[in-house]
């Protein structure tokens, strides 16, 4: 595989979950503007082909794959289509997630809390578990999963969603310790407030001109993407550039 400064992912393959909208449609389409090939996931049809015709234009490739990440046996199906084609994969943005309902501990339904954690924690363990082959057996894997603040604010009416991403935290740090002596490396991206439709549904009352948009944090998941990214089991927080890694408690 060879890449340009212009195409610093050219022939890398990446998967995108989330992919037909906000943070994950951005992603992708920065992922295959530098050079990647797209293999872009999300439950909407629709999405994946504005997706599909904006990444032509730029370019580059997308393979379209339509799914609910609760299908779990389509997680594994996934994965043995990528290694049928590819023999491996490069690059992993496990970006899909939901925000579940802002309210009491004890007024969240067990439907409700379900759904979340198996978004949120349940989808992205089993797509580590179908893809983690076909990360090692890239020549650079890199697993980026997309976190939040609130998995340490901990703050009131936000549980089900803050336990469903500290859960996700501690899912890729397990990762990062377990392939910390293989190529892959994996990190989590905290993207602070963005202009989504998740941030717009959590904050009704928020002027949303105030804040940044997807294609702003877009960037950050080339970077973090890119053969010669090395730090693993941290947080990259897009809100002060900055790497952060978990500190023990005193």
């Amino acid at each position: 595989m060879t890449a340009s400064s212009d195409k610093p992912l050219s022939g890398r393959v990446a998967v995108v979950t989330g992919a037909s909208r906000g943070i994950g449609r951005a992603a992708a389409l920065a992922l295959a503007q530098a050079g990647a090939h797209v293999v872009a996931v999300a439950r909407t049809q629709g999405g994946l082909e504005e997706l599909d015709d904006a990444v032509t234009a730029a370019g580059s490739s997308a393979t379209l794959v339509p799914l609910d990440l609760t299908d779990y046996d389509g997680i594994d199906r996934l994965g043995a289509a990528i290694y049928e084609r590819w023999k491996r994969l490069d690059i992993l943005v496990g970006n899909a997630g939901i925000l579940g309902n802002l309210t009491p501990l004890g007024h969240v339904t067990p439907k409700a809390w379900d759904q979340v954690m198996a978004i949120n924690v349940t989808a992205n363990w089993r797509l580590l578990r179908s893809l983690d082959p076909l990360l090692r057996a890239s020549d650079a894997g890199r697993a980026v999963f997309v976190t939040s603040g609130a998995a340490h604010k901990c703050r009131a009416y936000w549980g089900a969603y803050a336990v469903s991403k500290a859960a996700l935290d501690a899912l890729v740090r397990t990762y990062a310790a377990e392939t910390e002596t293989t190529p892959v490396r994996a990190m989590l991206l905290n993207p602070g407030p963005l202009r989504t439709a998740m941030r717009k549904a959590a904050m009704p009352g928020e002027d949303a001109a105030t804040l940044k948009t997807p294609d702003d944090l877009a960037p950050a998941f080339v970077r973090l993407a890119r053969p010669d990214w090395s730090d693993s089991g941290k947080i990259y927080d897009f809100p002060t550039d900055r790497v952060v890694a978990f500190q023990p408690p005193a």
